[in-house]
């Protein structure tokens, strides 16, 4: 059975740094990917970044290139984002699908199967 909790999260000024983890278990295989999303209220869960996990290929939404690192080791999959803005407050969670043959993953959030519980972000200004 596939599961993901997730922990980090939390409160910090404009500018700051948060890292958010993502504990995955239950696959017996690599070939899938995971990704990290956000949503606030009244709007649409977007993607952030995604990774798969055979290789560790990584992709990012435009907004956030530069800023925030999605990575891997393990079990564990992590998104550091820094230069956090104001308008980046949202609940973040990660996500992954059954089975990829190869990268890159899709930024569809449709097409994750298992999600994790949602952490909480929040910027001030």
């Amino acid at each position: 059975q596939v599961r993901l909790v997730q922990s980090g999260g939390g409160s910090v000024q404009a500018g700051g740094s948060l890292r958010l983890s993502c504990a995955v278990s239950g696959y017996s295989h690599t070939q899938y990917c995971v990704g990290w999303f956000r949503q606030t209220p009244g709007k649409e869960r977007e993607p952030v970044a995604t990774i798969y996990r055979a290789d560790g290929s990584a992709d990012y939404a435009d907004s956030v290139k530069g800023r925030f690192t999605i990575s891997q080791d393990a079990a564990l999959l992590y998104l550091q984002m820094d230069s956090l803005e104001p308008e980046e407050t949202a609940m973040y969670y990660c996500a992954s699908d059954f089975w990829q043959l190869r990268p890159p993953c899709a930024a569809r959030h449709g097409v994750y199967h298992y999600w994790g519980q949602g952490t909480q972000v929040t910027v001030s200004s």
